[in-house]
């Protein structure tokens, strides 16, 4: 049979059963309106202030709308598929999720890249920072990030799409990604795996190296700062580190699979869906104090009624 006899999948969601389901659905909805409203908050809060003419808010803008991108390819039928009996999803439908999936989650990380070069130039090359990460710099930053994020999502399609499914289609995950469905094939898959292990994986292994190695320079800088200086510094890459260990662990240890183990695919995905996002608004907000002062500022001084 050809794949095209193929016409829909069926995600076996979170939970292999129906006990706890209900709860599931109202978790998962109070997760996903709080994720909307924090970075939702940041990036109107950054757009409204003085804060989107500086290289590192302009990254954390772009960082929170691709949060709210990214989980919105998955939360919304999530919370629908825990309160339904059968969970469908159409086979082009399932390709269009993961494209979006990946899309957002690379463009995800290839900005948080962005993000550890602006704070490399702002502590290591401050002279120069105004020149290095000018507007324009920030913006081919940000193309790039996204182009590079294109090309990785529609190579994924791309594989997927030359894969025959003959049945069956029950997609032990609860949404459509990559493995889930190389699972699914009836061909061999050996060498698609070990090519999107190569691409994604390591890929995701070396990023997450880089950005560690740039931290630990940044710190070994900072040593030569003044208290005040080092205090501000610390506190904005302690932030980004957070962050970035949050996003990339969950992410390494699905793509680059010491076992086959479904549930434990379900639980990395979770956190790089869901409790990442859910958990950056409040990273950057809490202990940024100039992110507090300008939401004081937009928020609190009625000016979004002003017209300013």
């Amino acid at each position: 049979m050809e794949k095209e006899n193929i016409t829909e999948f069926i995600l076996l969601g979170l939970f292999p059963g129906e006990n706890g389901k209900a709860a599931g659905s109202v978790l998962v909805s109070l997760c996903y309106l709080a994720i909307l409203s924090g970075n939702l908050l940041i990036l109107f809060t950054i757009r409204g202030s003085h804060l989107g003419e500086q290289p590192m808010y302009f990254f954390l803008s772009h960082l929170s709308f691709m949060d709210v991108c990214f989980t919105s390819t998955v939360a919304p039928k999530l919370i629908i598929d825990l309160l339904i009996q059968l969970n469908t999803i159409s086979y082009n439908g399932c390709l269009t999720q993961m494209f979006c999936a990946h899309f957002f989650g690379a463009t995800e990380i290839f900005i948080l890249v962005a993000m550890a070069y602006d704070r490399y130039v702002a502590i290591c090359r401050p002279l120069h920072y105004t020149v290095i990460m000018s507007r324009k710099v920030c913006c081919v930053l940000v193309m790039a990030s996204i182009t590079g994020a294109f090309i990785h999502s529609l190579m994924h399609v791309v594989i997927i799409i030359n894969v025959p499914f003959c049945g069956p289609n029950w997609i032990d995950h609860f949404f459509c990604d990559v493995f889930p469905l190389l699972k699914l094939a009836c061909t061999d898959t050996r060498l698609l795996v070990i090519i999107i292990i190569t691409t994604t994986g390591v890929l995701s292994i070396l990023t997450f190296v880089a950005l560690v190695i740039s931290y630990i320079i940044i710190l070994n800088t900072l040593r030569s700062h003044s208290a005040k200086s080092r205090r501000k510094a610390l506190s904005t890459c302690g932030s980004h580190i957070t962050v970035v260990f949050m996003f990339f662990l969950p992410l390494i240890f699905t793509y680059v699979p010491m076992a086959d183990s479904v549930s434990e695919d379900k639980v990395f995905a979770l956190f790089y869906t869901m409790i990442g996002p859910l958990f950056n608004p409040l990273i950057y907000t809490l202990r940024n104090t100039d992110m507090k002062s300008a939401m004081r500022k937009v928020w609190c001084q009625d000016k979004w009624f002003e017209g300013n």
